[in-house]
């Protein structure tokens, strides 16, 4: 066996074909007529083709039952249950042929959905709107998950194949195109990538391998077995396959806390490791994130270069939650833990990162939840105020600015996007975009009838307030709500609000970033709606902040040390929602 285990490998004559099928009695490929593969101990069935080659067009017939895609397909051109295609990926010509990367501290992150960015949907339609990212002063665009998924619509967390973007947005080339233009404007591209479990249709690893499954469950389904050494190289081949051959400039892996294991060294580990391999041997630079919600600090470190075993950064769900709170005041759901003194909260992320640092969690169970995290660089919090999950797991997919103030989100936007940690806005957001995101998929049958049911039971308030407003998710013009009205740019008040963000980051990028390496946590306090807090810089410096967290002027604030940059000087009032940046 080569270095690479899975999926189909090109030789001069025509290519190797290989599937890891133990419980399979026999396996065929399928080309123009079946092809018998052998079988070796491991359960591993190979065959050399000669005259294969790039365009070719296969199948696996299991014990001549039932035909199956490639488990480490490169393409679906028909889809998650049509022909798997042999890509060639060394025959792209890329131009940004220099590109390295950007240093982790200088990320802005913009999170955005290809199927709903554009009107056209495809990789290729988004790299008219770079230009505006590059404006605006974004420097890392963060893509939805891309694994091909059942169907023509869908968030990206159904995947079944984890080597293969889904041909809904697109071939191979066009995402490496996307890539390629965005390194060429100094944007780096990163990939949401989900490695808890198999979507629910178009899987048949079950039938021929289930050894990639143990006993324990997801809240989505049974859980992937990592330590079973086949299973376990799977999912690194898929890691070091979106990084080397798309040339992704990082990684973000979706709820890692749901990844089951037994006392084994975490998978996590060896992700963070093959990454940093592959960075060392490209000098270039790879920056892998985590969505966590058990707040494990100890898997956070943004020095380590290149990786080593942990990761830059984590999605701070705890940030957004009480800003959530301030902002609207609701207090359903997960709210509900922040639901007491959010203003409290909002210190203590401000001031060391996460909320939840080992206190009880009554959503989660009643159960502690976190790790101390002061100790980190406050840019390992990716801080946010919307997202795909915050938006669309609301049964309508409303955003912020639909149920809040826009003075509010004005004030938590200049918080956001100049705190020396690491922001992310989702898309459309920079112009304060309402077109609702909510959860969209395109399943049929029983499964789809399923989805409808399932999402009946967990909004069935919204359901018996809201009746046949609440979108159906298996409709096709739910995910057509959800694409971005990018005329809104050209109106008030999303003309506005970009030149408010885009303002903001040119201040980050000139007052902030410079001064961001070796940044740490100071301290942070709030009287009535008064926050303050400050931050100890990486040049020495101190950077202050004063905001009033109400409509209500506040009077005699005392003015901190240093030069304004942003909010001009503090006068003895502070007015309703003000922010006020300070650096000296």
């Amino acid at each position: 066996m080569s270095a690479q285990h899975f999926g189909p490998e090109l030789t001069p004559d025509g290519a190797r074909f290989r599937l890891w099928a133990p419980a399979a009695k026999r396996v065929d490929l399928l080309l123009d007529k079946p092809h018998a593969l052998t079988r070796d101990v491991a359960g591993w069935y190979v065959a050399e083709i000669a005259g294969a080659r790039a365009g070719t067009r296969y199948k696996f017939r299991i014990d001549d039952e039932v035909d199956v895609p490639d488990p480490a397909s490169a393409f679906q051109p028909d889809d998650v249950f049509g022909a798997s295609e042999v890509i060639d990926h060394t025959a792209f010509k890329w131009r940004a042929t220099e590109w390295r990367g950007r240093p982790w501290h200088e990320a802005v992150i913009l999170e955005a959905h290809v199927g709903t960015f554009t009107r056209e949907g495809t990789h290729r339609a988004m790299i008219d709107k770079l230009d505006h990212l590059v404006a605006i002063g974004i420097t890392a665009l963060e893509l939805m998950p891309l694994a091909d998924f059942a169907g023509k619509r869908n968030w990206g967390y159904d995947g079944v194949l984890w080597y293969a973007p889904d041909s809904a947005y697109g071939r191979p080339e066009d995402l490496k195109t996307l890539i390629d233009e965005a390194h060429l404007r100094g944007l780096m591209v990163m990939l949401d990538v989900v490695y808890n479990h198999f979507g629910p249709e178009g899987n048949y690893l079950g039938r021929y391998a289930p050894n990639f499954f143990s006993d324990a469950h997801t809240p989505w389904g049974s859980a992937i077995d990592y330590r079973v050494p086949e299973v376990r190289a799977f999912a690194i081949e898929s890691v070091v396959s979106w990084l080397r051959d798309y040339r992704f400039d990082g990684l973000r892996f979706d709820a890692v806390n749901t990844i089951v294991e037994a006392g084994e060294v975490s998978v996590l580990h060896d992700f963070s490791k093959a990454a940093g391999h592959l960075a060392a041997e490209t000098g270039r630079q790879i920056n892998l994130v985590l969505e966590n919600g058990d707040n494990i600090a100890s898997l956070l470190d943004d020095a380590e270069d290149p990786p080593r075993g942990k990761f830059r950064g984590q999605w701070n769900d705890d940030y957004h939650h009480a800003w959530h709170v301030i902002l609207t005041g609701e207090a359903q759901g997960y709210y509900a833990d922040y639901q007491q003194s959010p203003k409290q909260d909002l210190v203590r992320a401000l001031s060391s990162g996460y909320i939840y640092q080992g206190e009880v969690s009554g959503f989660w169970g009643g159960k502690a939840r976190g790790e101390p995290s002061g100790m980190l660089s406050p840019t390992c919090f990716i801080n946010f105020l919307q997202n795909h999950d915050q938006i669309g797991n609301r049964p309508l997919g409303e955003r912020l600015d639909s149920i809040a103030k826009p003075q509010a989100i004005e004030a938590a936007l200049a918080v956001t996007l100049l705190a020396p940690t690491t922001p992310m806005l989702f898309m459309g957001e920079e112009w304060g975009a309402t077109t609702p995101f909510p959860f969209f998929c395109d399943f049929t049958g029983d499964l789809a009838n399923a989805v409808r049911a399932g999402r009946r039971k967990e909004f069935a308030w919204a359901y018996a307030k809201y009746g046949d407003d609440v979108p159906d998710p298996l409709a096709e013009k739910t995910m057509q709500s959800a694409v971005l009205d990018w005329t809104a740019l050209e109106r008030t008040p999303g003309r506005d609000r970009v030149a408010l963000v885009r303002e903001l980051l040119a201040v980050r990028h000139r007052e902030i970033l410079p001064r961001l390496a070796k940044v740490r946590f100071g301290e942070a306090h709030v009287t009535a709606n008064l926050l303050t807090a400050h931050w100890q810089m990486g040049d020495r410096s101190t950077l202050w902040l004063t905001v009033n967290l109400s409509d209500q002027a506040i009077g005699h604030v005392p003015e901190p040390k240093g030069t304004a940059i942003w909010g001009g000087a503090l006068s003895s009032d502070l007015p309703g929602w003000a922010v006020r940046w300070h650096i000296g």
